[in-house]
């Protein structure tokens, strides 16, 4: 017998990934658009209230602001559901920890790319760290997004810089650089650098480079359709949808942490 649909509830209906969604979940057979809905008092072209969308998804798939993220995923921990996935980048320490407390009641897929390549990468870039010594490898992380993007460094940069992090087995936030201007002096070993370029329609691109003594190994990958982030964030949805409370990513989704 196959399995219903899954019913999804899209939040920032409205926005560009919004609609994008909305074409992607219309489009695949194993998923039903059970709701609409944008920001308190948006009304109009199919949207209905927040509280209506969550009383009718088995799973809402949200990019949107920090903010209105942490709140969702509050509401959807006092509701005890439905399930989220979580596409938003740019999170302050307050709004992770609300997003973490309410991973305790429902089960929430956040991550800062739901690219398929870009999280093969991820895992990539962990396992040079771990094999290239931080004294002799420095590291630099170089990203670039069209001029509307407003977080910087991008999710995806920092998910890359934590997984050199977790390659070398220290915390990002200790060894991070994300601003060189002026007279600076010598790069301390294991400093992890970030650059960023914002401009015009680019969609997203990142490379790491591990700079030695006489040569540089750069891995890197470029998004050239939003499609894939639809893709992967309806992959999250399907594989979230009934799953226990828990705070999960999307090697999780792609079981590369097993």
């Amino acid at each position: 017998m196959s399995q219903p649909p899954i019913r999804i509830a899209l939040s920032g209906a409205l926005g560009r990934m919004g609609r994008q969604m909305a074409d992607a979940v219309q489009g695949d057979a194993r998923l039903v658009l059970a709701a609409r809905f944008h920001r308190p008092g948006i009304v109009g072209e199919g949207l209905v209230s927040r509280d209506e969308a969550l009383a009718t998804a088995d799973a809402v798939i949200d990019f949107t602001t920090p903010a209105a993220s942490a709140d969702l995923a509050r509401v959807c921990a006092e509701r005890g559901g439905p399930a989220l996935v979580i596409g938003s980048t740019g999170f302050d320490a307050a709004e992770l920890a609300a997003i973490a407390d309410a991973a305790k009641t429902v089960p929430i897929v956040r991550s800062g790319s739901f690219s398929l390549g870009l999280n093969m990468l991820v895992g990539l870039v962990e396992r040079a760290a771990r094999a290239l010594d931080p004294d002799d490898w420095d590291v630099e992380i170089v990203e670039a997004h069209h001029r509307h993007k407003i977080d910087a460094p991008s999710g995806t940069a920092l998910m890359l810089g934590q997984a050199v992090a977790g390659g070398r087995g220290i915390d990002l936030e200790t060894v991070a650089r994300r601003v060189r201007d002026g007279v600076i002096g010598a790069r301390p070993a294991g400093e992890i650098g970030f650059a960023v370029m914002r401009g015009g329609s680019i969609i997203g691109e990142h490379s790491i480079s591990f700079c030695g003594e006489g040569e540089t190994v750069t891995l890197s990958h470029v998004a050239g359709d939003r499609i894939m982030f639809a893709r992967g964030a309806i992959a999250a949805a399907l594989w979230v949808a009934g799953r226990p409370p828990g705070q999960y990513d999307m090697r999780d989704v792609l079981g590369l942490n097993t």
